[in-house]
């Protein structure tokens, strides 16, 4: 299955690098599993939830369907809200955001979260 590139349009997206940078040019962007231990808030991770490949009569498909949640985290509702809106402004142009998900906050941790799914057609 193909990945979608959200890392990368996120990471061309001049708001996003300047709300989540990682000191690198990078961003605080990392796909389920892989954000650091002790990470910077806020952070994004993201996992794919759902897709498949767009089925032809003939022919192999050149494009597959798939679906993301996208988690921030951070210290203020504020910082997790500013993220959620940047990031939804880099990539709705090229995916669909379909849903939004919990708005919530850690009990322990006192880390608050904001989620919501992408719809994206990765193209081979």
């Amino acid at each position: 299955m193909s990945l979608a590139p959200i890392y990368d349009v996120c990471a061309a997206d001049a708001t996003v690098l300047a709300l989540i940078p990682d000191g690198n040019a990078d961003i605080r962007l990392y796909p389920f599993g892989e954000a650091p231990e002790g990470v910077l808030k806020p952070y994004v991770v993201w996992q794919r939830i759902g897709g498949s490949p767009e089925n032809y009569l003939t022919g192999r498909p050149d494009v597959d369907g798939c679906s993301l949640q996208v988690d921030v985290y951070g210290d203020t509702a504020a910082s997790v809200l500013a993220v959620s809106v940047a990031i939804r402004y880099a990539i709705e142009l090229k995916a669909t955001i379909t849903g939004f998900g919990p708005q919530d906050r850690d009990p322990d941790t006192k880390t608050y979260r904001d989620s919501f799914d992408v719809d994206w057609f990765v193209y081979r």
